[in-house]
């Protein structure tokens, strides 16, 4: 097959291929011979039905699936062989709709192609770019602290309310005296959390609250007015709410309050297993080293938006073959209007690209099957670790690494994930890193798009 390459301008060319009958003769007799074995046609038995049958039946299809099977491996092979650095698929022009396939004839069909513009990417000690430092106070290693020792806590009855705490209790309808409603509104064994009324005066009626005290208050007016929570809290039909609107007496019964566990050897060992923690101190400074080991894992992502930001600009006006990538785009696009939407913000992304590969070049990262995993498990932990479960059994995490890598999707952004944590540290040797302390809060700030 013989495959040559026109170029309109440096970013526009036409690829185009000669197939002649020496490149795919060879595959039609093969998949007439297949179909020869399978083939069922009345008269004939399995097997047995004559090769020009076949031929006169299915000749034109095989012949197509055998003609556009070895167009696109040659295509393909002369574009890497030839390191065009091309943007997209090739597309088939109007003309390849008028070959007549036909065993025994040549066939040539043309392509056009958007070529990718030349980047120049150079960076030195000169190029100056900060890499955030992120604190972590104590009151954020607190929190974290706090809510492992929820998770091992327990409810308890008290006598007097706190915030936070659970009541439980019956409730009458009160009339204007401040009487009750004979025939009002009544339940028994009502709970309610006065934290989550919307009304701050209401909610005051409940502070220090003790069992066996009887409170008026206003249900509308702490609920303010929602139909769906005053239902549930008087047990009645919404329909029926607007009907009682006035006040309404408490009698607390219950008192019901969440105790977090203890400090303990059990909580050190739960989070952290393996007796390293044995001191509420050692627990914080595991927590704290944690939280700083993450956040500074955050903060070379964030070297790495400033960096791709810096590049970007650095770059300036790069030209792009617009027509030729939006005939691309269509193609996989619902509609012309997405195509003119996104378009911008597709082009920014290609220029990250075409800029990335060559810091890949630049700086020889790359990736093995070992890192593909290592970063799997990270991605895993880090999933575990929202819901503040830090310590995965092994065999748990391996076989959630395995569905993961199931995945061809997944595994591409493992491999991207992968470049770009090793690009961050390759970079930072070529350019000069200034290092910037930052409270966390102030981190979570910052824009990292």
């Amino acid at each position: 097959m013989n495959i040559s390459l026109q170029t309109e301008d440096k970013l526009n060319g036409v690829l185009t291929a000669v197939v002649e009958p020496a490149d795919y003769q060879e595959g039609v007799k093969k998949s007439i011979k297949e179909l020869k074995k399978t083939a069922n046609i009345p008269g004939f038995r399995k097997g047995m039905v004559p090769e020009g049958l076949i031929r006169q039946k299915y000749g034109v299809s095989i012949l197509a699936e055998e003609v556009n099977k070895v167009l696109q491996a040659k295509l393909y092979d002369y574009i890497k062989d030839n390191k065009v650095n091309m943007l997209g698929e090739p597309l088939p022009m109007a003309d390849n709709d008028k070959v007549e396939l036909k065993e025994g004839n040549t066939f040539t069909f043309k392509f056009e192609i958007a070529i990718a513009p030349e980047i120049p990417v150079e960076l030195s000690k000169k190029d100056k770019l900060e890499l955030y430092k992120v604190t972590v106070d104590d009151e954020t290693v607190d929190k974290q602290v706090q809510m492992y020792r929820q998770r091992g806590g327990n409810y308890e009855k008290v006598d007097s309310y706190e915030d936070n705490d659970m009541l439980k209790g019956n409730i009458e309808e009160l009339d204007e005296k401040g009487n009750v409603i004979e025939d009002g509104v009544k339940a028994e064994d009502v709970v309610m959390l006065p934290k989550y009324f919307k009304d701050e005066d209401q909610k005051k009626l409940f502070e220090k609250a003790k069992t066996n005290e009887v409170i008026k208050f206003n249900p509308s007016v702490a609920y303010n007015n929602s139909e769906a929570e005053l239902s549930s809290f008087m047990k009645i039909d919404k329909e029926e709410v607007k009907n009682h609107t006035g006040e309404f007496q408490f009698a607390v019964n219950e008192i019901t309050r969440y105790v977090p566990g203890p400090l303990n050897q059990d909580l050190f060992d739960q989070v952290f297993p393996g007796g390293e923690v044995t001191t509420a101190e050692q627990f914080k400074d595991k927590i704290k080293s944690q939280i700083e080991e993450q956040l500074n894992k955050d903060a070379d992502y964030k070297f790495l938006v400033d960096l791709k930001k810096y590049l970007i600009e650095k770059a300036g006006d790069v030209k792009f073959p617009d027509e030729k990538l939006k005939k691309i785009m269509r193609a996989n696009a619902k509609s012309d209007e997405e195509v003119e939407q996104y378009f911008d913000k597709n082009v920014e992304q290609l220029k990250w690209h075409l800029i990335k590969e060559q810091l890949v070049e630049m700086t020889k990262v790359k990736v093995d099957d070992q890192d593909v995993i290592e970063m799997a498990k990270e991605v895993t932990r880090m999933q575990f670790a929202q819901y503040g479960m830090i310590s995965i059994p092994d065999q748990y995490l391996d076989d959630s690494v395995k569905e993961m890598l199931k995945k061809r999707e997944t595994v591409d952004n493992l491999i991207d994930r992968c470049i770009e944590m090793k690009l961050s540290t390759a970079v930072k040797e070529l350019v000069t890193v200034k290092e910037k302390k930052i409270s966390q809060e102030e981190f979570n700030k910052l824009p990292f798009n």
